[in-house]
């Protein structure tokens, strides 16, 4: 019984003793005077000093590259590899207005006075990014398109003068050249591949900022829907667009809109806003990569995209009236009321009265969805109609020709 007891005190001291003994060390160490407050006594080292002279320089390199790998991710890799690629672009347009008249647009005096036509220069800014190492530049129509000086400046800082190669309103691109070599530039992605809800990134030119340190502003947000076809703006047809949450504001048109590896899969370019300012309200689309290709294929080949075809078709829209003579469920879609002899309408065997609903797989509701699908196509390209004839539905094809002089 007393060796079991003995045994018990042993090992309860040894743990007491181990423990003071530390304690001593840790109050003594060095013989350095340094006292459990903290505080230095007679010019010693306080605690705090002594255990961050005790983390060796390798510990604190290691514990400095975990903080600075955690906060690196997808998104801040591709915006470091992408940014040098973007530029800002400034331009000055010549634009006519025509004065005010008190008379308004009254015909009668109109015919005396005529339009007071005025030209003024104005200054323009807007965002795009290098695609070839050459220093070919995409951007928006609506930023270059009409410009008579283009000024394109790098995140190095230095400063291009641009010749517009081409542009087309249609789709709101242009293409820009500088003279430039072994330039940085971005890698165009597959617009189709694209998934509702994963991260993109924009970057751009918003409000001019570029130019306080030659830098893009980064916004990032995710794909909030595709295939969206707007309404046209200004002969502008945006379809099939990407709508996306991340802050696109004036400024930013022409940028990229990129995927978290990288890939341009966007050209920003239109916002809704409430407020005439334009300000970011979380609604902003990009023209789709795949699009873009097309046309950039042509401004660099032709300097434009041939769009002065015609169709021989004169349409309206479907209303109440017609909706219940052709016995149509909906009153939706377009009628044509005219097929000019000979026209590409004529040869592609329309007729008076064909009932028009879908053109190219889109649903057809009225003249400006019908305008919007043969406003995007080009002169060569074939338009598949699907028509009611006689309470059947038959499909034809519409040749788009180019009309002659």
């Amino acid at each position: 019984m007393s060796k079991k007891f003995f045994l018990m005190v042993a090992a309860l001291a040894v743990p007491f003793a181990g423990g003071g003994l530390v304690g001593y060390n840790l109050g003594h160490s060095g013989g350095s005077g340094t006292t459990v407050s903290g505080e230095s006594d007679g010019g010693g080292a306080s605690v705090e000093e002594v255990r961050t002279a005790s983390l060796r320089t390798g510990e604190r390199d290691t514990i400095n590259e975990a903080v600075s790998s955690s906060r690196r991710n997808a998104i801040t890799r591709t915006v470091a590899m992408a940014s040098p690629a973007v530029v800002g672009i400034n331009v000055i347009e010549v634009q006519q207005y025509r004065q005010w008249s008190p008379w308004g647009d009254d015909p009668f005096f109109r015919r005396f006075f005529g339009d007071q036509t005025y030209s003024r220069q104005v200054q323009e800014l807007g965002s795009g990014f290098v695609i070839s190492s050459d220093g070919y530049i995409l951007t928006n129509d609506h930023v270059a398109g009409n410009a008579k000086e283009i000024t394109v400046t790098m995140t190095s800082g230095e400063k291009y003068k641009a010749e517009l190669v081409g542009t087309d309103q249609v789709s709101d691109i242009a293409l820009l050249k500088i003279d430039g070599k072994n330039l940085p530039y971005l890698k165009l992605g597959n617009s189709d591949d694209v998934i509702i809800g994963e991260w993109v990134i924009a970057l751009g030119n918003p409000f001019g900022l570029f130019a306080v340190n030659d830098k893009p502003t980064v916004t990032v947000g995710v794909v909030s829907s595709t295939g969206m076809n707007l309404s046209a703006q200004q002969g502008r047809v945006y379809k099939g667009m990407i709508q996306t949450d991340a802050a696109i504001n004036a400024g930013n048109s022409g940028g990229p809109l990129l995927n978290s590896v990288g890939e341009v899969i966007g050209v920003n370019a239109v916002i809704y806003s409430p407020s005439r300012d334009g300000g970011n309200i979380g609604l902003g689309f990009a023209i789709p990569m795949n699009r873009v290709k097309g046309i950039m294929a042509e401004l660099k080949r032709s300097g434009k995209v041939e769009r002065e075809f015609w169709t021989g078709l004169e349409i309206q829209a479907v209303d109440r009236r017609i909706a219940k003579y052709f016995g149509l469920d909906k009153v939706e879609g377009v009628i044509i009321s005219d097929v000019k002899r000979g026209s590409p309408g004529d040869q592609g065997g329309f007729k008076v009265g064909d009932i028009i609903l879908g053109a190219n797989g889109e649903k057809i509701t009225d003249e400006s969805s019908l305008i919007s699908v043969i406003d995007d196509a080009k002169v060569g390209d074939v338009v598949s109609i699907r028509v009611i004839r006689e309470k059947k539905e038959i499909q034809l094809k519409l040749k788009l020709e180019k009309r002659s002089s």
